[in-house]
């Protein structure tokens, strides 16, 4: 690896790209996010985002937004994410750069997807460009890690999130659907979840939880889009009457009876005598899903805990107390944090065995 100029003036500059690109949150799946910043004499004369899938990527916004073209030629490119080489939704990144007459590029990370994987790094090289690498590659991969999850281990970025009372429940035990959901979570959690879901591509949910408390799984105390809705149903017994059926989101349901689409619900069979979760995951890797929350009930929560297939799990405790229920799952490591949200505590936990690292 070679470096020119500073270590610490791309330090500072790469960590405005990872600003920059963590704008695109929610929106550019399954596309990474990206930030780029393009410095002349010391002065940042251009930046950009990637903001939408299928929109122009981070380095076009930025070489579009540099009003005097003609100090590219003595400029240096700061991306938080290896140029792309290939055309897909837009033309290679790594094409305009070279075209663009910037000389010099420092890139954090390089692509670990198959259409990418160092071929934007050979290109630049190849026409003459001096390229770092290597500035912010933890955070920058951190900040990436649905995208890089997905490809590097072929499925999805799992979260896991419920929340539970002080004595350990989820829920009141209960058989009918007219009986009240137990609301644990106190409205600033809620708004705060509902804003996670925004930032994620699917939501999963087992049979029980469709059954008896009848969620929207949709997007509606903050703005944000709406995520894939999923629902394990084996036997096909929910009513189609239930929200998710609504058809006014997509909707994707994995059992092991056929059926063809119907109201913007598409059916997959699985066969359930099998590692249920592995032809899930398996089916959403085909289908370009890089991130999944998991929002219940208990006994599928729990499911992918024991199988080790999670990243991240969130859980709110709140101060009640209800004596029997429905036991909460248990995970068996430590929290990396807990925080404060009103009357209730966040705990985070990661998954150590899949957390990602530097290869």
């Amino acid at each position: 690896m070679s470096y020119f100029g500073s270590v610490n003036e791309h330090k500072k500059y790469m960590q405005r790209c990872l600003q920059l690109a963590a704008n695109g949150l929610g929106n550019v799946a399954p596309n990474p996010m990206v930030g780029c910043v393009i410095v002349y004499n010391d002065k940042v004369i251009g930046e950009g985002f990637h903001a939408n899938f299928g929109e122009t990527h981070a380095e076009v916004n930025a070489i579009n937004s540099v009003k005097d073209k003609s100090h590219l030629n003595d400029a240096m490119l700061y991306v938080s994410l290896e140029p792309c080489s290939h055309h897909g939704k837009t033309p290679p990144c790594s094409d305009l750069i070279i075209e663009s007459g910037i000389k010099k590029v420092v890139i954090a990370c390089s692509d670990t997807n198959p259409l990418v994987a160092g071929k934007g790094i050979e290109k630049l090289k190849r026409a003459g460009v001096e390229v770092t690498s290597g500035i912010l590659e933890n955070e920058a991969r951190e900040l990436n890690k649905r995208f890089f999850t997905f490809h590097e281990q072929q499925r999805p970025y799992i979260i896991l999130k419920w929340a539970q009372t002080s004595d350990g429940f989820i829920d009141r035990k209960r058989k009918d659907k007219n009986e009240p959901e137990l609301k644990i979570s106190n409205e600033h959690s809620k708004r705060l979840l509902h804003k996670w879901r925004s930032e994620e591509q699917a939501i999963m949910v087992g049979t029980n939880t469709a059954r008896l408390d009848n969620p929207q799984l949709n997007v509606r105390l903050v703005s944000g889009k709406n995520p894939l809705r999923i629902v394990l149903d084996k036997n096909l017994e929910l009513a189609e009457s239930l929200n998710l059926f609504d058809g006014l989101h997509a909707t994707l349901v994995f059992t092991s009876k056929k059926k063809n689409a119907k109201n913007n619900t598409e059916y997959v069979t699985i066969d359930f005598e099998k590692n249920v979760l592995q032809q899930v995951m398996t089916v959403l890797f085909q289908k370009q899903i890089q991130s999944v929350m998991v929002e219940g009930g208990s006994k599928l929560l729990q499911s992918f805990i024991d199988a080790n297939l999670w990243d991240e799990a969130s859980v709110f405790i709140s101060e009640m107390l209800i004596g029997d229920g429905v036991a909460a799952p248990r995970l068996n490591t430590e929290p990396a944090n807990i925080d404060t949200i009103e009357s209730d505590k966040l705990y985070f936990f990661t998954n150590n065995t899949f957390r990602l690292t530097l290869n």
